[in-house]
C-alpha cells in the first residue's frame, strides 16, 4: 500500500480539530474526512465516523495493523505540517511586503 496523495482540505485554528484531510491510496482509492486532532498530549489522526443506533461513533474505514495506521498518521501529519510551514512563510513573506511598503 502507498499513500500517493494527500490534500489538505480545510484548516482550523480555534477548537480541538485543526484539518479536513483527504487520503488517496495507490492512485486507485481515496477516503475522505479524516481529522486531524489536537489531542491533550499531541496531534493524532480521526479516521471518517458515523454515529450508530446506540449514539456510539464507528470508523467508517480505518487502517487494520498498527504499521499501516503509523503509515497514515505518520504521511497525513507531515503533510499538515508543511502546509502550516507554507502558509507561515506566506505570511511572513506579506508582512516583510508590507514593511517595505
Amino acid at each position: 500500500m502507498e499513500i500517493t496523495d494527500v490534500k489538505i482540505r480545510k484548516l482550523m485554528t480555534e477548537g480541538r480539530l485543526r484539518a479536513i484531510v483527504s487520503v488517496t491510496i495507490d492512485e486507485m482509492f481515496a477516503v475522505h474526512d479524516i481529522k486531524v486532532v489536537q489531542g491533550d498530549e499531541r496531534l493524532f489522526v480521526a479516521m471518517p465516523s458515523r454515529k450508530d443506533e446506540n449514539g456510539i461513533f464507528r470508523d467508517i474505514v480505518h487502517p487494520i495493523s498498527p504499521s499501516a495506521r503509523k503509515l497514515f498518521e505518520e504521511t497525513i501529519l507531515d503533510a499538515y505540517e508543511r502546509q502550516l510551514a507554507v502558509i507561515e512563510a506566506e505570511q511572513s513573506e506579506t508582512v516583510a511586503a508590507d514593511d517595505v511598503l
